[in-house]
Order: C-alpha cells, then sequence, then structure tokens
C-alpha cells in the first residue's frame, strides 16, 4: 500500500461504498462509512450491507483534516491548469488559507510536514506539485539555483521564474475561492528557494496577512522586500550563509516603506533544518522553529477574541474615584427602611 493512500482521506457520506482504509483491519479495500462514528468499516457483501464481525467498538473520532488531489485553473501556463495537494480542516467554519510554495525539489518532506502542522491547526492548505506540472522543467530548477550562486539571488524578473511566481499567484487566488474558506486571512509559506518565490509573490500581492519565511535564497533585486504589505517571519540559522545574505537584505530596508519583519534565529542550524530527510535536520531546533511559525500565523489570521469591555465604575462625588457599594434590592411589599436620625 502507498503512503498517499493512507494519508488521503475519504468523503463522509453515508453509506457510501468506496474503496479506502479499514479502521479495524488497517487492509485498503471495500469499505462503508458510518456518518454518526465517522467510522469505516468492511464490505463483505455492499448490496446486502454484510460487515464484518469485530469485537472493536466503532466510535474513531473524526481526523482533524482531510487531504487530496485536485487540478486548479492556471492561465498563465499553457496548459491551463495545475495539479496540487489540498488539506482541509474537517471543523464546520470558515478557514483561514495558507499557500505553501514548493522549491526547486518540488514537493519535499518539510513542505508536507509544513502543511500537515498548518491543516491541524485549522487553516486551509494548498502545495502546488510542480514536479508534476508539464510547463515546470529543469530550466526552472535551474533558473532559480544559477541566480542564488551566481547573480547575487534569485532573479524575480527572470522569465522563468516569473512564471513559478504567476503560477503560484493562480493557485493563491484559487485557495481563496474554496468552500468553507475565509479569503480575507490568507498566508504564504515558503523555505530555502521556495522562500525566495513566496517572497515574489507577497510583493505581487497586497490582500496577504501574513509571510513565513524559513531560510530562504537571497533575491534580485534586493530592495524587493520593500513591496511588501504583510507582515513577515524571517527563520534562519546562523550557520546558514545563503540565509544569512537573505536576513541583511531585509534588514537593510529603512525608512516609512520598509516593511515590518520578525526574526528568528536559530543558534546553529544549518540550512534545511527543517527537514527530516536532510543533513542540517535538527529536531531540537526544528521543533521550536515550527512553533514559532505556527504562532506567528496564528497571531495573524486567527487572532483571541476581543475582551469584553469592562464595566463602568459608579463613584462618590464627595469620595473622589472610590467605588460605592450600591444598596441591595428592595423586595416587593417591604415596609421601606426608616431614616436614620
Amino acid at each position: 500500500m502507498r503512503d498517499d493512500d493512507r494519508m488521503m482521506d475519504l468523503p463522509n457520506e453515508f453509506g457510501s461504498g468506496i474503496v479506502g482504509v479499514c479502521d479495524i483491519c488497517g487492509k485498503r479495500q471495500a469499505v462503508i462509512i458510518l456518518q454518526k462514528e465517522r467510522f469505516k468499516l468492511c464490505v463483505l457483501d455492499f448490496l446486502n450491507k454484510t460487515w464484518i464481525k469485530s469485537e472493536k467498538t466503532p466510535g474513531a473520532p473524526a481526523p482533524l483534516y482531510r487531504s487530496d488531489r485536485i487540478w486548479f485553473e492556471s492561465p498563465s501556463l499553457p496548459e491551463g491548469k495545475a495539479p496540487a495537494i489540498v488539506l482541509t480542516p474537517t471543523k464546520i467554519v470558515r478557514h483561514p488559507v495558507v499557500l505553501v510554495t514548493p522549491d526547486v525539489f518540488g514537493i519535499t518532506t518539510t513542505l508536507l510536514d509544513a502543511a500537515i502542522r498548518f491543516a491541524r491547526d485549522g487553516y486551509e492548505v494548498l502545495v502546488p506539485d510542480i514536479g508534476k506540472t508539464a510547463s515546470v522543467g529543469p530550466g526552472h530548477h535551474l533558473a532559480l539555483r544559477t541566480g542564488a550562486q551566481f547573480r547575487g539571488g534569485v532573479s524575480s524578473r527572470s522569465r522563468r521564474v516569473l512564471s513559478m511566481v504567476n503560477l503560484y499567484a493562480d493557485a493563491l487566488s484559487y485557495l481563496r475561492t474554496r468552500e468553507m474558506v475565509d479569503g480575507t486571512k490568507s498566508a504564504l509559506f515558503g523555505a530555502s528557494y521556495g522562500g525566495s518565490l513566496a517572497l515574489a509573490v507577497a510583493a505581487q500581492d497586497s490582500r496577504l496577512a501574513a509571510v513565513a519565511l524559513a531560510y530562504p535564497q537571497p533575491v534580485v533585486p534586493a530592495d524587493l522586500g520593500r513591496l511588501v504589505t504583510a507582515p513577515m517571519l524571517f527563520v534562519g540559522g546562523t550557520h546558514d550563509p545563503a540565509s544569512e545574505r537573505a536576513r541583511r537584505q531585509l534588514a537593510a530596508l529603512s525608512g516609512p516603506e520598509a516593511p515590518t519583519v520578525e526574526y528568528y534565529a536559530v543558534p546553529g542550524g544549518r540550512h534545511g533544518f527543517l527537514g527530516r530527510d536532510l543533513p542540517g535536520y535538527d529536531i531540537r531546533l526544528a521543533e521550536p522553529a515550527w512553533a514559532r511559525i505556527l504562532g506567528f500565523l496564528k497571531l495573524r489570521l486567527a487572532p483571541p477574541a476581543p475582551r469584553p469591555p469592562t464595566p463602568p465604575t459608579v463613584t462618590d462625588p464627595l469620595r473622589g474615584s472610590a467605588p460605592v457599594a450600591k444598596a441591595p434590592p428592595v423586595a416587593a411589599g417591604a415596609p421601606p427602611t426608616p431614616a436614620r436620625a
């Protein structure tokens, strides 16, 4: 059984006969869904609804999110559409949205880890699958890498880089139109080259509420961040020269149009310290960084409800601001209190 088969959730329709993973035996076969308990059972005979016998009691809780592979319209591509993975929280409320921008290696474990963490926190997440996009090929990857290594940074004016930026802009537009999402609360997340692309997308979109960048590469022009109107979080390791150059680019921007940037320096962190399959991964550094990213998004996309107003204090004009105790209410029909001499 493939890992993505277990990751993919199933439609929650009562009595739907589908192929999926049984909650009891763990095998992929024909199953039927019980909507009340959100439990999937094996189906021996779907027409007669004869279920397998089991000593286990149904009642597994609903998953926090469901995932699916979709195609979204992208006018910037010659084929007019692009594949993606979308993760949707199961809670029936309007969700803020987060677009994850892949880097030159496509959907990596870092991006899948990020998407799952965001979905579990209640965000609708979209990850474009550029590895399966026909118009994106080795030339785009080469344009990103050569720009960062030989031209001072990822060039946002490069034709191939601009095509990826437009692709992610189309993905963000589609994500804002999905059902049960709050299009007014949207954010970007990118790591490494994907962080540079996220910065380029944010420079063209004034509707974003937050942008989180993990050890991005430098960009060209160096003042591209001046066009970003949303608050940004920059997460980078102290042992990452490329990320340090990108941090200095943002820190050098000053004036009334300078972006609002929070910096989170990871002591001893190397490039790719969030990727579980990369040499620089360190769980002692990664988990606090993920907590900082999630906290930043929560503050910008799901702020706490405002506190109720404080009731006014009744004051005595003769005693200044000291509160005056109110007399207890008089019951109906009770004799009046005699006045003191």
